[in-house]
């Protein structure tokens, strides 16, 4: 693609210059069309990624505010990077958009109720113990979601069902000689939502002979503002998680840096690019970064043979594979291999390449497309008659456990329950996943 950056634009900004070399990749060859959520549901050029990638040149190279049709269709992108899977020009789609965000953020003037709402929304959801009584004053009002319009409907429907009892599990485990010492991160919407997920995580970890620490307060990654522009608070946020870390790293050696929610994961591993600029932070957070793994990555290359329930064998488990593990840090057949090993029969639904709508807080501020998007998705899943769906990221959970009577759980708890823990919270009260 044909930029008309000035040296001047180039040379005063790093990030315009980084997006400048990412636009240049761009043939407009169109394949990402193909595989865009958003083009796939409203047939719009400006709802794909080739279409914004247009307007996004356009709004950079003027420089100022954009106008109301390029922050509409920005607004629009999950930020699923299914298009810089298929792109067969390396096109890095997922910094482009950040950028992209962070200017509209930036020199765009939204509605007054836009600006509170997308405030609350980051403000809440980074801040466990807010977004936990919040959930439980409004949990409810879930059974009338349908007659609130718009947004708030949106914010309704994300209550979930049966809201979870507070974790009692150790912050960190005693494990008898570990062979590895990993450290858990705990993140901020997960803990409140279902923190049975990293109680699985701890005890399976165990299990394969590796110690845990799990730092006592939660602190957010800063995915969520990141991803909606909001640099600033994003870089606090991140700057708080890489004090976290590198506290630790200096009295204790971890193997590795474990995220049991793939959006965080991405983001973590991002954190080189994100302060690369930065001479006080950039060398913390490439150490950050360097250590963080998606906990199907871990396992996958930590892997022994444990026993295993008798009946986990050939139960039927469809694997939903979230945009920000498959996508974002490509990982696609760990999980696979990991189901696999529980003796499980692994499908997949048609599709499983396009988002289920979750995508961080797309649900809440694009409720009637998520909404359609979690229905397609939910609808392929339940056409495989699986007898649980595992997933590894905690929105696509809830997203997905909205719309379907199948069962949906972690992928750690699933490995943790076929491999000698206890019963699955999420599949019901019984002793095993209920069979379809």
């Amino acid at each position: 693609m044909q930029t008309r950056f000035t040296p001047a634009q180039l040379a005063a900004d790093p990030d315009l210059a980084r997006s400048e070399t990412i636009l240049r990749k761009c043939v407009h060859c169109g394949f990402c069309t193909a595989t865009c959520p958003t083009y796939l549901l409203l047939g719009d050029e400006a709802d794909s990624p080739r279409g914004r990638i247009y307007m996004i040149q356009n709004m950079l190279e003027k420089g100022g505010p954009p106008d109301a049709a390029t922050v509409r269709h920005v607004d629009r992108c999950l930020s699923c990077l299914s298009c810089a899977t298929t792109c067969p020009s390396g096109v890095d789609y997922m910094h482009l958009v950040d950028q992209a965000r962070a200017h509209i953020e930036t020199h765009h003037r939204r509605p007054w109720t836009d600006r509170l709402f997308r405030r609350l929304v980051t403000g809440v959801l980074t801040r466990p113990r807010l977004f936990s009584l919040l959930l439980r004053l409004a949990a409810p009002f879930r059974g009338m979601a349908a007659l609130a319009p718009g947004r708030l409907r949106g914010l309704i429907e994300a209550v979930p069902r049966r809201l979870p009892a507070r974790s009692a599990a150790p912050t960190a485990s005693p494990t008898p000689m570990p062979r590895r010492r990993v450290g858990l991160m705990k993140g901020c919407v997960q803990p409140v939502l279902n923190p049975g997920i990293d109680d699985a995580a701890v005890r399976l970890l165990n299990r394969l002979g590796v110690a845990v620490l799990q730092p006592d307060a939660p602190a957010c990654c800063g995915a969520l503002p990141h991803h909606m522009g909001q640099t600033d608070r994003a870089h606090a946020l991140a700057r708080q998680q890489i004090d976290l870390w590198c506290g630790i790293l200096e009295t204790t050696p971890l193997d590795a840096i474990v995220v049991t929610t793939s959006g965080c994961g991405t983001t973590l591993k991002d954190y080189g690019q994100m302060f690369r600029n930065d001479p006080v932070w950039a060398e913390r957070a490439a150490r950050v970064a360097a250590l963080a793994v998606d906990v199907s990555e871990w396992l996958d290359r930590n892997w022994t043979d444990l026993p295993l329930r008798p009946e986990a064998q050939g139960m039927r488990v469809a694997w939903q594979a979230p945009c920000s593990l498959q996508h974002g840090q490509g990982i696609r057949s760990a999980p696979r291999r990991l189901l696999g090993c529980t003796g499980a029969t692994v499908v997949e639904p048609a599709e499983a390449h396009i988002c289920c709508g979750s995508a961080g807080t797309y649900s809440l501020t694009q409720p009637e497309i998520a909404r359609k998007l979690g229905a397609r998705k939910s609808a392929h899943l339940e056409a495989l008659h699986a007898d649980v769906v595992v997933s590894a990221n905690i929105g696509c959970m809830t997203q997905i456990a909205a719309r379907t009577r199948t069962p949906v759980v972690h992928l750690v708890e699933w490995l943790d329950w076929a491999t000698g823990g206890p019963f699955l919270p999420s599949a019901g009260d019984g002793n095993r996943p209920p069979q379809g």
